[in-house]
């Protein structure tokens, strides 16, 4: 007779083997089959196109290296031209030549633009940032100006240091909605979290507040039904999945909306690492403890994020939006106590590496220390160079990683880089009661950064991702407290420690390392 325990886990790998994302995922295996086939037939024949070949690695090795991408991407596409030279070609061209990747890019500047008369900057308000730190001032201009995301002031924030503490006033503040409500999450899952959101919206709805609902379309692979969108419209929530999973070898799927954004009536925005699953509020329990963390905005920046919906949400509509109409009075009295906050999103398509930008800006300024949580550790050398730098300058850099890990493959890479990281004199520590799913920045006690942006390729060059930059709030001292009491709960790490790993962990990192970029 089969133990309970046992039977479940056969239930469970029969339902993954039948299941929707399994016919996604061989549909696409077979079309990289078909590809590599194709590859290996060319080469049969290699005496007629030999030449051929030769020509045509020459001319994508010469585009790949003057193209503006990150010098990782170029090796890792160099490497694999290499191996199979065929393949690689053919898989390369078809990368390039994606139109679905241009033409949605194409509709997303063209939106970004119709925004663009809605984000502008106040002249005064980078001339008094200009006085109090020249630093910030310049990356002021370089949002406003290459980015349309202005710089604020008269911005109250609101930290908080897990799901537990966000989800009441989330809820609260999604009760008091009165003209509209904005969600936009990378992961939504039914249960206690969403269930009781959802309950809210309706009656919300109900009441004639209008609410507009997007989710990641990598939710309809194992988390929600594939037309999740049509049950949801049916309360009168206009929803859409974001770039839905379809069994097509695509590069558009590879790059996801990365971000959670809350707006409610302009006046109030959310944003942080927090997905609405019940994990992200420690009512269901996966990888021990989780740790997360969040911001809440009131005031004149939260136009920027309402913005930053509308962009994506018009991304795949026809009709023209009135912007105007979702647009709030911007504060005329000072409160120079609230210092300054950008809201910023980053988009693969804009050619601007906006999260790393922000992040080597505070490495490359800070003072005293940068102290920084992330749950993936996979750097490009522009990265791991100005952390090693701000380090060896003796600034005291202290990064809190997960010590119980959500993907073994990432963790594996992560820990290719501890060695140097360690020997520069950067302080690594594992958060051992679970995992840390955090991204933020804080250094010397008035600058932090807050969102969705991890410490790996994905995030910093293929992600839609969003953050919220903070100079002279109050909040910046909640954040540095957050990581001094999360520090309580860690082991440092050791060159010693780095030495002690598993020959296969080390090896699968040495490997994957080689790829990473494209992982």
């Amino acid at each position: 007779m089969n133990h309970p325990a046992v039977k479940k886990a056969k239930n469970k790998i029969l339902e993954i083997v039948f299941s929707r994302t399994a016919l996604v995922l061989l549909l696409i295996l077979l079309q990289l089959g078909a590809m590599f086939v194709l590859s290996t037939i060319l080469r049969d024949y290699a005496v007629y196109v030999y030449s051929l070949e030769l020509i045509a690695q020459i001319l994508i090795v010469v585009y790949i290296i003057n193209d503006k991408t990150c010098p990782e991407f170029t090796c890792t596409w160099m490497l694999l031209i290499l191996i199979f030279p065929v393949f690689g070609c053919l898989f390369y061209v078809y990368v390039k030549l994606e139109l679905g990747t241009r033409m949605f890019g194409k509709r997303l500047c063209d939106v970004q633009m119709e925004t663009w008369p809605y984000l502008k900057q106040q002249k005064e308000i980078v001339e008094e940032l200009q006085v109090s730190k020249p630093a910030n001032a310049n990356l002021a201009r370089y949002m406003a100006n290459q980015l349309h995301y202005p710089t604020y002031r008269n911005t109250k924030a609101m930290y908080f240091s897990c799901g537990e503490e966000k989800f009441p006033e989330l809820l609260k503040q999604l009760k008091m909605a009165q003209k509209y409500i904005f969600l936009e999450y990378f992961i939504v899952a039914e249960g206690y979290m969403w269930e009781s959101i959802l309950e809210i919206l309706k009656q919300k709805v109900a009441e004639g507040v209008e609410v507009r609902f997007m989710y990641d379309g990598m939710c309809s692979i194992s988390l929600l039904p594939y037309k999740y969108p049509e049950e949801i419209q049916r309360y009168g929530i206009k929803c859409k999945m974001f770039s839905p999973i379809r069994p097509v070898l695509s590069t558009v799927q590879n790059n996801r909306d990365h971000r959670k954004i809350c707006v409610i009536d302009g006046k109030v925005g959310f944003t942080g690492g927090i997905n609405l699953a019940d994990e992200y509020i420690n009512k269901k329990e996966r990888f021990g403890y989780w740790k997360d963390t969040a911001v809440m905005l009131q005031g004149d920046a939260v136009q920027s994020l309402t913005m930053m919906f509308l962009q994506m949400w018009n991304a795949t509509e026809l009709l023209p939006e009135q912007y105007e109409s979702y647009l709030t009075d911007m504060s005329t009295e000072l409160k120079r106590e609230l210092g300054f906050v950008i809201p910023y999103a980053d988009s693969p398509y804009d050619h601007e590496n906006v999260g790393e930008e922000v992040y080597c800006h505070i490495l490359n300024h800070a003072k005293k220390y940068v102290h920084i949580m992330t749950p993936y550790l996979i750097l490009d050398r522009e990265m791991l160079d100005a952390l090693c730098r701000a380090a060896k300058s003796e600034i005291d850099v202290k990064i809190i990683m997960p010590h119980i890990p959500d993907k073994w493959y990432a963790f594996a890479v992560a820990k290719t880089y501890y060695e140097e990281l360690i020997e520069a004199g950067v302080k690594i520590y594992e958060f051992t009661p679970g995992f840390v799913h955090a991204k933020i920045f804080v250094s010397d006690d008035d600058t932090a950064t807050v969102g969705t942006i991890n410490l790996d390729y994905r995030s910093l060059f293929l992600h839609f991702e969003c953050g919220t930059f903070i100079y002279n709030n109050p909040i910046v001292h909640d954040v540095e407290a957050d990581f001094q009491k999360t520090l309580t709960q860690c082991e440092r790490v050791s060159v010693a420690d780095v030495k002690k790993i598993s020959p296969f962990m080390f090896i699968c990192g040495r490997v994957l390392r080689l790829i990473a970029p494209l992982m």
